[in-house]
């Protein structure tokens, strides 16, 4: 059952109140951010100020708590991004998405830990310290949303908000057992969401099951005049064909995306989760998507090119962090930037910086944005033979904290499953399928083509009521 619709039950009967969920789910966070180092900041007098306005019947997520990365605006809430260079700032407005869920009654109880300006698989790259997993703390919750992932796994809240640039909603549902949702490029807006490669950047959820997280996506998506990026598409009710029949659908199968690199276990879960999809009346039909190889290079060349030039803007003058003891303009801007930014982030400036420059601008990112077009040109080809592709999310479960931070090519391999979405475009949801031998959660991915969250959320509906996952991590609220 969706826990937000359990939530809401229990209110209307008063076995609980809105004050009573909220202050439940801020005593959870604070208990248990010690051990997961998961919020950067808890709320609980604004949360329990905010709960106790709330009417029961105000709105679909009266008195729903909610967590949010630490990279989307919170109006008078601090946005530092995971990093030292935003120092102590608190932005005087909410982002479009954070404007519509306070409009449906949801109450944040505080920001997430993050990767520093989402750039990071682990969550390690963090000025604050790395997330821990629930399921294990001595692995990474996955990146850049891991607080999110985490809060959500762990049981404080019920849904949060992350974003996703290459993965990074998706590949922390995946390590931390619960759905993640990348929707559809344009379908949610990035006002209030600090910019990292704006072209591949979108707000996403998560949710300990998938019908929590249509239910939110209904209220945060459609068209924004502060986003031009948005697109004037209708947003539907997303709730009523959940539990529709899968006879007739099309399942892809990528057989090159399940060779080597590819984890035994992982494999295994996904393929089962294949034969279950076969067992329930959809066709599974080979798909090839063979620009696919390329992707992580050409994600790495974009992304990184896009965020040299967003992140030009934090220089120490207008917010945030301003280095002291520098004699002039020029040094204070290098000393503020070098002593802000973390070793991630500055690795990732100097790649877009180089891919942009005079004499390889040609070679590397006009070459890159040829090859993403082609990469486009596969899924829609795919999605003329099929209803939706199904891949692993991560090549392997959570791996232990400090396991790849000296070898950033080994990170970056991390996403090979999940950037495609984002160069591409279209929608992609993760959806837990088991846990390894050593007890880690495993995902697989559900990518459609252009709106079409309905049909992944029918198909992960159809998974999650025939194979119920309902192992909880060891570490979690009671």
């Amino acid at each position: 059952m969706s826990e937000i619709e359990s939530i809401r039950k229990r209110m209307a009967s008063s076995q609980h109140t809105a004050r009573s969920v909220v202050e439940a789910s801020v005593n959870a966070a604070e208990k248990l951010n010690d051990t997961l180092n998961a919020f950067l900041q808890i709320d609980r007098a604004g949360a329990v100020k905010r709960a106790e306005e709330i009417d029961k019947d105000s709105g679909p997520l009266a008195g729903i708590p909610i967590a949010i990365k630490d990279n989307i605006c919170v109006q008078g809430m601090q946005t530092s991004c995971g990093s030292r260079i935003l120092g102590d700032y608190h932005p005087p407005y909410d982002a479009t998405v954070i404007e519509r869920l306070l409009g449906a009654g949801a109450v944040v109880i505080g920001k997430t830990n993050c990767d520093e300006f989402a750039m990071g698989s682990s969550n390690e790259n963090s000025a604050f310290g790395a997330v821990k997993n629930p399921w294990d703390t001595s692995r990474v919750p996955g990146g850049s949303s891991g607080g999110s992932a985490a809060a959500v796994a762990a049981g404080i809240v019920p849904v949060a908000l992350g974003s996703d640039t290459g993965g990074s909603v998706r590949q922390p549902a995946s390590l931390c057992g619960v759905v993640g949702l990348k929707p559809t490029y344009g379908r949610n807006s990035r006002y209030g969401l600090v910019a990292f490669a704006s072209s591949l950047d979108q707000v996403g959820i998560f949710a300990r099951n998938t019908e929590d997280v249509a239910r939110v996506l209904g209220i945060i998506a459609g068209r924004d005049p502060h986003d031009a990026t948005t697109a004037d598409v209708p947003v539907p009710d997303y709730t009523p064909e959940l539990s529709a029949d899968l006879k007739g659908a099309r399942l892809g199968f990528p057989k090159a995306l399940f060779g080597e690199g590819l984890d035994a276990e992982v494999r295994a879960s996904v393929e089962s989760a294949v034969a279950v999809y076969r067992e329930l009346g959809a066709e599974i039909v080979e798909v090839e998507l063979p620009h696919a190889q390329y992707s992580i290079a050409v994600y790495y060349i974009i992304a990184t090119a896009e965020a040299s030039s967003n992140l030009a803007r934090f220089d120490g003058v207008r917010y945030g962090f301003r280095a002291e003891d520098a004699p002039e303009l020029r040094q204070m801007y290098r000393k503020t930037r070098d002593e802000g930014f973390g070793p991630e982030v500055k690795r990732r400036i100097m790649l877009g910086t180089y891919v942009l420059s005079a004499g390889y601008y040609e070679a590397y990112y006009h070459k890159a944005q040829q090859v993403r077009s082609l990469l486009k040109q596969d899924f829609q080809k795919a999605f003329e033979r099929c209803d939706a592709i199904i891949t692993p999310t991560s090549p392997t479960p959570a791996f232990l904290i400090g396991e790849k931070v000296d070898n950033p090519l080994a990170m970056y391999l991390n996403d090979i499953y999940t950037v495609t979405a984002n160069l591409a475009g279209i929608p992609g949801l993760s959806v837990p399928c088991g846990l390894s031998a050593g007890r880690l959660p495993i995902g697989f991915q559900l990518l459609g083509s252009y709106w079409s969250e309905p049909t992944l959320f029918k198909l992960a509906h159809a998974y999650e009521t025939a194979q119920p996952f309902t192992e909880r991590p060891p570490i979690r609220s009671e």
